[in-house]
């Protein structure tokens, strides 16, 4: 059962919030970063990309910028523009996209829960990715970001948050890029204490978002658990910050793929072969097609838009993992006739978010920086369940998951 505790949370006085707060550090780059920060010394963005205060083109994994992280952090406790919660607590976090509101509460989740599997994940990561963000948590001996997690329906816990919502929040803004984000302190001890039991219930906690972030904050955890003689589990290293959300508040976008050539073919010979496999129609050219349904593809390719539907027989609905679009296109299309065998590693190949439209894979192609778009219909909340339920990994680049949490509402540190 899933473990999660309330915490003393290290966060800016609210009206410092919007100076303060700042987009995840992996959505963006280094010199992105630098242009968002600029002219503001208390944005996030200095301890979480530290490498802007330094020279244009400073490797972010230079010893000197770790160390830079570190200094900030303590710059920006000493200020007062991150200041700790003087008793633990348990908050809600509402983010509004596109008059869509999703609630999350944000816990210190377990990392015995991670380690032995009750935290479930879906993706593999990659080690080099993983070290970069043990070493940021160890050297600030916090959990300076959250992660994202997902829990199964929960009636008296969707209870509480409709009522904690109700009342008048602590942070409530919109950020430069429309995405509202609200933040509720719970100050009601006997409300901490329903939701501590409330997932002591729940057997399984899902991570949506951030698996890097979560195998880092997992394992430091378990480190410093070793390196413990006196080690009881109790330890504030034990919990790392999470924020959790009812898994029917959650919906997951396209994640769209874009290929620089066609593995030596001309457009029709690339079109003769994917009708091998796929019902091909041409559409509109002056409007995207976009997919209508599970096992419905959109191409577009020499300014023209095409709907492509997988013929019957070749996916499987019973394989939790051959059902899903990603797998199709990656195996008939990428692998099959465009040779794209590593989706992780392949130059040829790129991959767009669906927050970013349609339009910026007709963008891409038509600049002649790619050769044709491919965009897929959405998985589903049940689909990554499924995924997790049954140890399966989904392959890379398969769930978009927007709006991202905002870094810097709350932190979580590794002792109180």
């Amino acid at each position: 059962m899933a473990k999660v505790k309330p915490f003393k949370g290290l966060r800016p006085p609210r009206e410092l919030i919007t100076q303060v707060a700042s987009r995840p550090y992996d959505v963006l780059s280094s010199e992105e970063a630098r242009k968002e920060a600029e002219g503001n010394e208390k944005s996030l963005y200095h301890i979480i990309k530290p490498e802007i205060d330094f020279e244009p083109g400073t490797d972010e994994h230079d010893p000197k910028v770790y160390d830079k992280a570190v200094a900030n952090f303590k710059m920006f406790q000493e200020k007062g523009w991150l200041v700790q919660d003087e008793k633990e607590h348990y908050y809600i976090y509402a983010q509004t996209m596109d008059g869509r509101t999703q609630y999350g509460i944000v816990v210190a989740a377990n990392v015995a829960d991670y380690m032995e599997g009750r935290i479930k994940k879906h993706e593999l990561t990659r080690r080099d990715k993983e070290e970069d963000r043990m070493k940021h948590v160890r050297i600030n001996n916090a959990n300076v970001e959250p992660v994202f997690f997902a829990f199964p329906e929960n009636p008296t816990l969707e209870g509480i948050i409709k009522k904690v919502a109700a009342g008048t929040p602590e942070y409530d803004f919109v950020a430069p890029d429309g995405f509202g984000h609200t933040f509720w302190v719970i100050n009601d001890d006997e409300i901490t204490r329903q939701i501590t039991e409330e997932f002591a219930k729940i057997p399984y906690l899902y991570i949506a978002d951030g698996h890097h972030r979560s195998a880092a904050a997992a394992l430091v955890g378990d480190e410093k658990a070793k390196a413990n003689p006196h080690h009881t589990g109790n330890e504030e290293y034990n919990f790392f910050l999470a924020v959790c959300f009812p898994e029917s508040h959650l919906k997951i976008i396209d994640y769209n793929r874009v290929v620089k050539d066609l593995n030596g073919l001309t457009e029709e010979q690339f079109l003769d072969k994917v009708r091998e496999n796929f019902i091909v129609e041409e559409k509109c050219a002056d409007e995207p097609y976009r997919p209508c349904a599970l096992h419905n593809f959109s191409l577009y390719l020499g300014g023209k838009w095409y709907s492509l539907t997988a013929r019957e027989g070749t996916y499987n609905d019973s394989d939790p993992i051959g059902v899903l679009d990603v797998t199709i296109s990656s195996d008939l299309i990428l692998r099959d006739i465009l040779g794209i065998l590593d989706l992780r590693s392949d130059k040829r190949i790129d991959f767009v978010g669906g927050i970013r439209g349609l339009g910026e894979l007709k963008r891409r192609v038509d600049s002649g920086e790619m050769k044709m778009a491919l965009a897929l219909y959405p998985v589903s909340m049940k689909q990554l369940i499924n995924i997790a339920d049954t140890g399966n990994i989904m392959p890379p680049k398969t769930t978009w998951f927007e709006p991202k949490l905002r870094s810097g509402l709350v932190i979580h540190k590794l002792d109180d």
